[in-house]
């Protein structure tokens, strides 16, 4: 099974970490079924940005951008080209190391 590795961020992931996903898990239900919380504020529709994530390697490896999200992610806080929304990005049999910014561009925090 691939490697996630999560880079260290204030919040969701104080030390950093490093879990296992199925291929053809999304990024996001990956963090999550490893209780790193990370915002989806539309539960993972692509209808925000709050599960936004920077893959420092194994880019190339995800599935491609549909129009959708790559509209979506014009409006990120901290948008790299190496972005995704990571409801979208489904991991691969590849190796990933991603970045969960600092901030969103939501106002309100739901408890999921």
């Amino acid at each position: 099974m691939p490697v996630i590795k999560i880079l260290p961020h204030s919040e969701f992931c104080p030390h950093g970490s490093e879990i296992t996903a199925h291929a053809g898990t999304s990024i996001c239900e990956a963090l999550l079924d490893n209780k790193i919380n990370i915002e989806h504020a539309c539960d993972m529709s692509a209808a925000c940005t709050t599960c936004h994530v920077v893959v420092r390697e194994g880019f190339k490896s995800l599935n491609e951008m549909e129009e959708t999200e790559e509209d979506l992610l014009d409006r990120a806080w901290g948008l790299e080209p190496n972005s995704r929304l990571s409801c979208q990005a489904f991991v691969a049999k590849q190796d990933l190391t991603i970045e969960i910014p600092r901030y969103t561009i939501n106002h309100a925090k739901e408890l999921h």
